[in-house]
């Protein structure tokens, strides 16, 4: 019976179908991280409402903000050449996708890193101050975890588990990602456009 199993090789990586059980349970994870996300957005939203006087004391730079925001996106796009890659049996796109889409995001964190150390504001400053920091790093601990998943899903791409038929894995870590780059582009036009939208108005 030893024999047997050992012909049989290892347990392949993820499901033939493309949506397999763990799709829907991303989709599950993305709904519930999805809410929290916009609880978070509308109470920037409540308290800037609620505020006398001025709930921004300064307008947000876009100097760092604006090219990051745009690198992460890009990101999105190379991750999903390289998962169309995988569909088509060519694991060397996979893996040059995936690379590229680890390092654009970890340049993100590292930028994002130094935003937060060049702000002249603590996250207890104030109201602003604590959403800000609160949303903000809320996001970056999704992409660090959106990091490792991308990690792991290169050491496995690397290791030869994927292919044109079983790249499931592959597009549940990249609908994770795509997820990441989509709240981002929420919390960019609520910290850094908006304010400036309001100060026009005014």
């Amino acid at each position: 019976m030893a024999e047997f199993i050992g012909m049989l090789g290892p347990l392949p990586v993820g499901s033939i179908q493309h949506r397999a059980s763990g799709w829907w349970g991303m989709w599950t994870v993305i709904a519930t991280e999805g809410s929290l996300f916009a609880y978070l957005l509308f109470s920037y939203a409540y308290l800037g409402s609620q505020s006398h006087g001025g709930w921004v004391s300064e307008l947000p730079k876009l100097k760092l903000a604006l090219p990051n925001t745009v690198l992460l996106i890009a990101s999105s796009l190379v991750l999903y050449w390289g998962e169309t890659g995988i569909r088509k049996g060519q694991r060397g796109r996979l893996l040059l996708g995936l690379a590229a889409t680890f390092i654009m995001g970890a340049v993100f964190a590292g930028v994002q890193g130094l935003e937060w150390h060049n702000k002249k504001f603590g996250p207890s400053d104030d109201a602003y101050a604590s959403t800000y920091f609160m949303t903000t790093g809320f996001h970056m601990a999704h992409v660090i975890g959106g990091l490792l998943i991308i990690a792991a899903l290169f050491l496995w791409g690397a290791m030869g588990k994927f292919s044109a038929q079983r790249h499931s894995t592959v597009s549940i870590g990249a609908l994770y990602w795509h997820f990441v780059d989509v709240v981002w582009l929420a919390v960019f036009v609520t910290f850094y456009v908006t304010p400036y939208l309001h100060a026009h108005h005014g």
